[in-house]
């Protein structure tokens, strides 16, 4: 199974080890626990919005939202009040 948790986690690690920097000295850098770490980045984790901001500081990395399609208007949804 490759889930988003799992895609995270690889991405994350990969960025890690990439900067030459060791789950300890990251978990410090990111104030977060070691355990943390591990668990994000092994796709077992499931990190809060500010646990995972925390993480992707120290990387380099930004957390972007973008629309995936402008969706059409319908009436059920714009009759809404």
């Amino acid at each position: 199974m490759n889930t988003t948790s799992e895609k995270i986690g690889r991405l994350l690690r990969e960025r890690r080890r990439h900067l030459e920097i060791s789950q300890i000295d990251f978990a410090k850098l990111a104030g977060v626990a070691v355990h943390t770490v591990s668990d994000i980045e092994s796709g077992k984790g499931n990190p809060t919005l500010d646990v995972l901001l925390k993480v992707l500081d120290p990387l380099g990395l930004k957390l972007s939202v973008k629309p995936r399609a402008i969706l059409p208007v319908t009436n059920a949804t714009s009759n809404k009040s």
